[in-house]
């Protein structure tokens, strides 16, 4: 054989398989985690362009790599292309800026990133065009329900809004632009004219101008152990106001006394979405006028797009977690246990939200030397709870906790009287009434003392300690009526009682606990009010100083179940409207559950003969944060709604917003 015949062979060959009918597509198999990228995988998940715009390139003539090394050409074939259905064209314009707004947000420099304006007009057609695919198509949203590029392209609308809103106010910080009314003005992007529209916010005109705008999906929180979110359109942001950060109190003591009791949420969570001009798919995409509309996620579960009814975006833990992050609570509350002169003085109220009058409210009173951080899941998993958010507002109460039991039940109804007549100066909103008090440990006592009824009781045991007539007596009475004399507050319907030891625990009593004790130390001014006290029954009956309720104990000497006020106060008559429930912890494994104990508080402290319900679990003293506790805190306000019902009015809508997310029944 020749050489030429020998080197035509293979070429021979190959036309002789060709000819047979040789495959020209093989079949491979991949795994179930190939699938789901392949199907799910986008440039939001892995920073490439998902199969179905690589697909839609790849029509045109294109391919991932050529659309980034010539965007520009390779956006306006897609523009232009008449091989393409609307949907694939928007949805692969959506994702394209998308990539190429992610690549400009990574560059370095003072004119690139995050806060370019460059940066912000490709988030903002991406939004664009992903507004346009969602609503401006043949197709609606609810025709693509269970598509998975609908959802992708989705969250290209959702991640864009955050980004651009972001972006924007960060150059508004930088800039300081404000219009006439002292509102933020967006700064201009380009050929982009923005406006805002705040209206559903209810915004009060004392409000003030955040200090920042941070995503709520950029935050991780280790501690809580859900973050509760629903799911929609619109970025789900968190305000950082310029109310200070929780502080126990005030920088001097005339501050402290005209201080309001009461912080509303320094971190508010926000639901802000962009609407971009334009009635058909021809107008959306030639403006360049977008209003940003910003809503208040817990009012607000809907909104109109494009003449349909949505779903918004939320996140309801974020805000409450960054407020928790940045509060030093921890440290705040051993200060004020110890007298430090940087601790707490008085009871403050913190809002979980925006205070909303529909919404009936709950109100927990941590224990001692604990502050809010008692409740970290207990309140995120109640607000988790779609049918408790819709119905409840989350009020905790952050008190000194070195102070003694009778100082604490005035000062805290004091507070919250005042709080409820500073939102309902009229005392008729759905949050006024039907309150729920839930307390843990010293912050259950004192929930029971808010809705009992201390007749004469406690002050005729000063009497017969201390023999008084005429003149005296009424002084004395009258220094110490807000003290001893006291009514359930009306507006409490119902009590939570966690681990409470409303008889007083041996405890208190040990070695370890009076040596607590003794370095307890009382604020100067509360030490010298009760001084004055003192010594003038002192002078009435010499000797007896140690007799009678108000011999000046702190917090530790009131816990134990051999103090005067404890004794003499656990058997005051409740508000026989009031219903009470009890959760005991049981950390005495073998014991019968009436000499059990959950190590701190023993159950026959904690019980209580009367309660709707009682829940004995296995459980430490901190027994509020068990699951199953936590449990049945939600099962118990669910009860609470049938018991006094509400209604879900669907015809009750917040003017040109949406649909609210709850309102009163009629009575």
């Amino acid at each position: 054989m020749t050489a030429s015949r020998f080197l035509a062979l293979p070429a021979l060959l190959c036309t002789a398989l060709l000819l047979a009918g040789c495959a020209g597509v093989t079949v491979g198999s991949i795994s179930p985690s190939e699938y789901l990228a392949q199907r799910r995988g986008d440039v939001l998940i892995t920073g490439k362009l998902s199969t179905s715009a690589e697909e839609v390139l790849r029509v045109i003539g294109s391919d991932a790599d050529q659309c980034t090394a010539n965007g520009q050409v390779c956006r306006q074939a897609l523009a232009d292309s008449t091989g393409l259905s609307d949907e694939q064209r928007l949805s692969a314009l959506s994702e394209v800026w998308l990539q190429v707004a992610l690549a400009a947000g990574k560059a370095s420099g003072a004119a690139v990133g995050p806060a370019a304006p460059e940066t912000i007009e490709a988030y903002l057609e991406s939004a664009r065009h992903a507004y346009a695919y969602l609503f401006f198509t043949a197709r609606k949203p609810r025709d693509r329900a269970f598509e998975d590029r609908q959802t992708q392209v989705r969250d290209y609308y959702n991640y864009a809004v955050q980004q651009a809103i972001t972006g924007l106010f960060s150059r508004y910080r930088q800039n300081g632009h404000a219009s006439q009314d002292g509102l933020p003005r967006v700064p201009q992007v380009g050929a982009w004219r923005i406006d805002t529209d705040l209206s559903a916010l209810e915004l009060r005109p004392e409000d003030p101008v955040p200090q920042a705008l941070i995503p709520a999906a950029s935050l991780t929180f280790s501690g809580l152990r859900n973050t509760y979110r629903r799911d929609g359109f619109g970025a789900e942001l968190v305000v950082e106001t310029n109310q200070p950060a929780p502080s126990p109190r005030p920088v001097d003591n005339k501050t402290e006394d005209n201080a309001p009791p009461y912080s509303e949420m320094p971190f508010p969570g926000l639901t802000a979405l962009l609407r971009f001009e334009g009635t058909d798919l021809r107008q959306v995409l030639a403006t360049h006028t977008a209003r940003i509309v910003v809503f208040d996620p817990y009012r607000t579960s809907t909104t109109r797009l494009a003449e349909q009814d949505v779903p918004l975006a939320a996140n309801f833990t974020s805000g409450y977690g960054l407020w928790l992050a940045r509060s030093d609570f921890a440290r705040q509350a051993l200060h004020s246990l110890f007298g430090s002169a940087d601790g707490l003085t008085k009871p403050r109220i913190y809002l979980m939200q925006p205070y909303d009058p529909n919404r009936r409210t709950v109100i927990m009173l941590h224990g001692l030397a604990s502050s809010p951080e008692a409740w970290i899941n207990v309140a995120n998993e109640v607000l988790g709870d779609e049918t408790l958010r819709r119905n409840y507002q989350i009020w905790q109460v952050y008190y000194p906790t070195n102070a003694p039991l009778a100082i604490n039940n005035f000062a805290i109804r004091q507070a919250i009287t005042e709080t409820l007549a500073h939102f309902d100066p009229t005392g008729k909103a759905e949050a006024s009434r039907n309150i729920t008090l839930i307390g843990h440990s010293m912050g259950g006592v004192l929930s029971r003392l808010l809705v009992s009824s201390s007749g004469d009781k406690l002050w005729d045991t000063i009497l017969a300690s201390y023999p008084m007539q005429g003149a005296q007596q009424q002084r004395m009475e009258q220094r110490l009526a807000p003290y001893l004399r006291f009514e359930p507050l009306p507006q409490v319907s119902d009590a939570i009682f966690i681990a409470s030891p409303h008889r007083g625990t041996p405890f208190a009593n040990n070695r370890i606990a009076r040596w607590v004790a003794n370095l307890i130390t009382l604020p100067v001014a509360m030490l010298g009010q009760l001084n004055d006290i003192s010594r003038e029954l002192m002078r009435i009956a010499p000797g007896k100083q140690d007799i009678g309720p108000l011999r000046i104990p702190n917090s530790i000497d009131n816990l134990s179940d051999r103090d005067a006020f404890v004794q003499m106060s656990s058997d005051l008559p409740m508000n026989p409207r009031v219903r009470f429930h009890s959760i005991i912890g049981n950390d005495t494994p073998g014991v019968v559950q009436a000499l059990s104990s959950d190590g701190i508080v023993p159950y026959e402290s904690a019980h209580l003969d009367g309660a709707a319900s009682e829940l004995v679990l296995r459980s430490a003293h901190s027994v509020q944060e068990n699951p199953l506790a936590i449990l049945e805190i939600r099962r118990i306000l669910r009860e609470q709604l049938l018991l006094t019902p509400r209604c879900q009015d669907a015809s009750a809508k917040l003017p040109g917003v949406g649909a609210a997310e709850g309102r009163p029944c009629a009575r």
